[in-house]
């Protein structure tokens, strides 16, 4: 009966290690200092994840009908190429300038 008493302290009472331990100012300090961590690590993950949103669509609607424009662009000026090698004239770009 005695071994039993020691393994099972009674109630509002806990003479153990462990729980003194756990009851020590620098372990509930520790536990504050987690929480807090934990709190601003969301504010900064949520924050992030709006300036993430902004500029993904910033690019979309700023930036990628920029680079599809230069794409037609540059396709167009490689099919004048293409029309003026195959009609024998220079190319554009190496046409001597109009006389005035």
């Amino acid at each position: 009966m005695a071994s039993q008493s020691r393994r099972f302290p009674a109630k509002g009472r806990d003479d153990s290690i462990l729980a003194k331990l756990s009851q020590s100012a620098v372990v509930v300090r520790g536990r504050e200092a987690a929480s807090e961590a934990t709190t601003v690590a969301k504010k900064l993950l949520r924050s992030t994840g709006k300036a993430a949103w902004i500029a993904g669509t910033t690019f979309l609607v700023l930036v990628v009908p920029l680079i599809i424009e230069m794409d037609r662009e540059a396709q167009m000026n490689e099919l004048e190429m293409q029309q003026a090698s195959l009609l024998g004239t220079p190319p554009p770009s190496l046409a001597p300038p109009p006389a005035k």
